[in-house]
């Protein structure tokens, strides 16, 4: 199989790094190949905080994705998240040299190339322009500017910036591991791909995505990305929570969360209680279901206040910017029971589940429905939609290329038929030549003639 066929997501997250391969089969659908999934041991909030850890999770998990796929793996599309992300709008625009022409492409790549050199913060670095609106001269809210005319193309952007040294240090974590970065993409914007539909990009809908170390949120209203940002906190400080307030070990309260966690304490029995096992000779401890849920809802409320606070940031109550597709909840922590109607409760907004395999055709056993894998299916979609730019460019370069030949390389037909003319010209020339020679001879042999008529005229 070449290397051309298939596509490589890789989510390098706190809790766990996933990679997984994948291709696009005949109905358009995503066929995995293979997926691989290790511990992170290097990664804290989002953050690459030990590199030759983080290598060596990187490395167990592409091994064991090249296993179960039987192909090598070589260029990977990353993920990128963490409390340095923060995001602003910005509106730029260019003067078209030749307006006579229709806008294209390229047009749209130097408007975006322009906007990439804004001076940002010391130490920061641009990560994603994303186009949001454009106007073409005096003409507004043009979604789609490619084949108009105009002199001004200007757009509003929505531009996502992180700090310099943490993305260097995930490009060196995947080059270390023996890999080439394809792109780098903002993770709730890979979540976005794999779990949101255009009908609800499209009424206004908030993607909530609760991770291990970060909650990832992005906004979208008519189709078009309106807000992003990075909550520092996720489900490993709830579990520190649950360490601290029932006074376990850390392997314990993971398990509790997982199995027996609850966001809602009043739909707990007060007289349901788990046994965890002592520790090396202890007596065992037995711990409240309603405790346990009231140590996991203060957490909870606290990270859904912060989502509500960046709902209000955009304007989500605001009537023009109202979210009608509510909010879509993903990542691992979400698989927290009740957590769906206590996040109806805390911002106003109906909510569900986001499940990743809605685009997955070959994901019989459901592995891949947890919501812990959106992000790694969304930078795998993301991997997959440059490949097939790529060979879209590719196709129109080799199209141009043969048309430019057909236009400079006459046909067969063509060439006899420009010989001919080229052969009846060369042939008309040396006749006309030899007329001419012929000519000369005439007229050298006459005047002959007259000089002796004239000789004999005189001498009589």
């Amino acid at each position: 199989m070449e290397n051309q066929e298939y596509s490589v997501g890789l989510d390098i997250g706190t809790t766990k790094i996933v990679a997984i391969v994948g291709r696009r089969n005949a109905h358009g659908k995503i066929e995995v190949l293979g997926v691989g999934k290790a511990k992170s041991l290097g990664v804290h909030k989002g953050i690459v905080n030990n590199i030759s850890q983080t290598i060596n999770s990187i490395k167990a998990a592409v091994s064991e994705a090249q296993s179960s796929a039987g192909v090598p793996i070589r260029k990977v599309t990353v993920g990128i998240a963490g409390k340095h992300i923060r995001s602003l709008q910005h509106s730029d625009y260019i003067m078209r040299e030749h307006p006579d022409k229709f806008i294209t492409d390229d047009d749209i790549e130097a408007l975006k190339d322009q906007v990439k050199k804004l001076v940002m913060l010391p130490g920061e670095e641009i990560i994603h322009v994303l186009p949001q609106e454009y106007k073409v001269d005096s003409e507004g809210e043009i979604q789609e500017p490619v084949g108009m005319h105009g002199k001004r193309l200007e757009a509003n952007f929505h531009v996502v910036v992180g700090q310099m040294g943490s993305i260097r240090n995930i490009a060196r974590c995947v080059r270390e591991a023996g890999l080439e970065m394809e792109a780098l993409t903002l993770e709730p914007l890979a979540s976005s791909e794999a779990v949101l539909t255009k009908e609800e990009k499209e009424a206004g809908v908030a993607i909530v995505d609760i991770g291990g170390g970060t909650t990832d949120i992005a906004i979208f209203k008519d189709n078009i990305i309106r807000h992003t940002c990075v909550i520092p906190y996720g489900g490993g400080i709830i579990t520190e929570d649950i360490k601290e307030g029932c006074s376990i070990i850390e392997k314990h309260a993971e398990q509790l969360k997982v199995k027996f966690g609850s966001a809602v304490p009043e739909l707990e029995k007060d007289s349901t209680f788990v046994t965890i096992p002592g520790l090396h000779g202890r007596p065992d401890k037995e711990i409240s279901l309603k405790t346990l849920a009231q140590i996991i809802n203060a957490r909870v409320e606290e990270i859904l206040e912060m989502v509500n606070t960046e709902l209000k940031a955009y304007g989500a109550f605001e009537q023009k910017k109202k979210l009608i597709a509510g909010i879509v909840l993903t990542g691992g922590g979400s698989n927290l029971k009740h957590l769906r109607q206590l996040a109806n409760y805390t911002t106003g907004f109906d909510s569900r589940i986001g499940f990743a395999n809605e685009y997955i055709a070959n994901d019989k056993n459901q592995y891949l429905k947890g919501p812990e894998f959106a992000t790694s299916i969304g930078l795998l979609m993301e991997s997959l939609k440059i490949r097939d730019k790529k060979q879209g460019s590719e196709t129109e370069e080799l199209v141009e290329e043969e048309l430019a030949k057909a236009e400079t390389v006459p046909s067969q037909t063509e060439t006899v038929q420009q010989a001919q003319p080229t052969a009846i010209a060369q042939e008309q020339s040396v006749v006309s030549e030899q007329q001419e020679n012929r000519r000369a001879k005439l007229t050298f042999g006459q005047s002959l003639m007259e000089k002796v008529k004239k000789f004999f005229e005189e001498v009589e």
